[in-house]
């Protein structure tokens, strides 16, 4: 399945740099928790301050429900992200507590 969510970071080009910077050496720790969840591909995207992230997981492994409280549970995940909200932002339409947002489809060539 792909799953493609949004986010926003800090309006501070110094955070921004940092925030790359760190997405361009991310912990084999996190990646590999990503793998074991069944994440099998991810890319993130930024235009100004708004970030893509395209998720692709496997749908015989990966339960969202199961992903957030493995990463819940583990201290190496909870300090990444306790890092990376340094640099970021729920955008307008993130519900309240929550960080990476859902979007919704709404066209695809091959349908």
């Amino acid at each position: 399945m792909k799953t493609c969510l949004f986010l926003d970071l800090a309006d501070d080009p110094e955070l921004i740099e940092q925030y790359e910077a760190r997405h361009r050496a991310v912990p084999a720790e996190v990646q590999g928790f990503l793998r074991e969840q069944g994440v099998i591909g991810m890319e993130i995207y930024r235009l100004g301050t708004r970030l893509v992230m395209c998720m692709e997981t496997d749908d015989a492994r990966f339960d969202a429900a199961r992903f957030a409280a493995a990463g819940a549970a583990h201290p190496g995940i909870r300090a990444w992200e306790a890092l990376m909200w340094k640099f970021q932002r729920p955008t307008p339409w993130t519900p309240a507590g929550e960080k990476w947002t859902a979007s919704r489809s709404i066209f695809r060539l091959d349908q």
